[in-house]
């Protein structure tokens, strides 16, 4: 299968953002400096902006607009010229793509720098991928707000198009991904697949596989479906193949925890369902102490009125994983993860997260690309 025609409108961004997710009506783009955080910008006619931080991937960019699309059928005086602009800032993350998210310290390499220009008072709020979203938040910062979820699933993607199942692939095939989740599965199923570190936007990934750098690599449907890009998935995962993130598929709204103008914007746009699914997840995550060198997995769902999650911690070959699954009231979602959490920290037991502690990157990354 060749992704050079998906890949086409992707590459003919001009400037920082890519026309493909243009909205209909101008937008002023900028990157936040320090010259603006002591004052808020006001344009000629008395229009005072929200200021909306994002990172610059198509991703990133097409979850900013359609931010900004909720936000002004919402409040309707949003859609004035000049009332919404987005900041676009490169991420640590962003811009060392050679080596992998646990070398380089982890999740919060895609937050940091979006933190910095929200507590400086250069943007209003800043719109992320739940997924990249570290367990505490900035002194300061709330995060009240997480939008519809999209389907949280993965999606598996191979050169051909003609393996649609893990359990099909060859032995000894070379899957691209950054993910040591998605290795420790692949790597629980297969042990003679050979994972190799895969970062980059989704376009960049695509692009490396059509080239034959990689047999298959395993993306979230939900970012290929934001961009309308589904179609490239061979198939979409279900849990049982392939256990989600934690807040995999939701994308979240921080703000300063005393700016009370949006806050007002961004409580109107929470979806409540999502809201208690995420916190049930990262409750969980938040109980295991979750770093970049333990593969976590996790996901909530409503189903009949009640929680229903699913949790797994592995070592990073795969070769030893533990599971846990519970259901219960919706107003003890935060409990429910954080216990299950806790259950399968107990069962894997001190020596186990001990030896991923002591484990250096080379030594991890050692045993996934063998």
């Amino acid at each position: 299968m060749k992704f050079t025609t998906s890949l086409s409108l992707m590459f003919a961004a001009a400037g920082p953002v890519a026309m493909a997710f243009a909205p209909s009506t101008p937008l002023v783009v900028s990157s936040p400096s320090s010259s603006s955080s002591s004052a808020m910008y006001m344009s000629a006619d008395g229009v005072v902006p929200l200021r909306i931080g994002t990172r610059g991937s198509p991703l990133a960019l097409a979850q900013a607009y359609e931010t900004r699309r909720r936000l002004i059928a919402n409040f309707p005086e949003l859609e004035a010229d000049g009332a919404i602009e987005i900041c676009v800032m490169k991420t640590q993350g962003d811009m060392i793509l050679d080596k992998s998210l646990m070398e380089l310290g982890g999740k919060g390499l895609f937050t940091k720098e979006l933190d910095t220009a929200l507590l400086g008072n250069e943007v209003d709020i800043c719109v992320h991928s739940m997924k990249d979203v570290p367990t505490y938040l900035p002194a300061g910062t709330v995060l009240p707000c997480n939008l519809p979820r999209e389907e949280t699933n993965d999606a598996f993607i191979t050169a051909n198009g003609e393996i649609k199942r893990i359990a099909d692939l060859p032995d000894g095939s070379v899957i691209g991904t950054a993910s040591l989740r998605r290795q420790a599965q692949l790597l629980s199923q297969n042990p003679t697949l050979k994972c190799v570190n895969f970062r980059g936007n989704v376009q960049t990934r695509l692009r490396k596989l059509d080239d034959g750098v990689v047999d298959a690599t395993l993306l979230a449907i939900a970012g290929l479906k934001r961009m309308d890009m589904q179609d490239c998935a061979t198939a979409v995962l279900d849990w049982d193949e392939m256990l989600p993130a934690v807040a995999q598929g939701a994308i979240g709204i921080q703000c300063r925890d005393d700016d009370t103008r949006s806050l007002k914007y961004i409580d109107a746009l929470n979806c409540m369902d999502t809201h208690v699914c995420v916190n049930c997840e990262r409750a969980f995550l938040g109980a295991l102490d979750g770093n970049c060198k333990t593969p976590i997995a996790g996901q909530a769902r409503i189903i009949d009125g009640k929680i229903v999650f699913k949790g797994l911690i592995a070592m990073p070959d795969g070769s030893v994983k533990y599971e846990t699954e519970a259901t219960g009231a919706i107003e003890d979602a935060v409990e429910i993860g954080r216990k299950a959490g806790e259950e399968l920290k107990a069962r894997a037991g001190e020596k186990f997260f001990q030896m991923m502690v002591e484990m250096s990157p080379q030594q991890v990354l050692g045993q996934i690309t063998k």
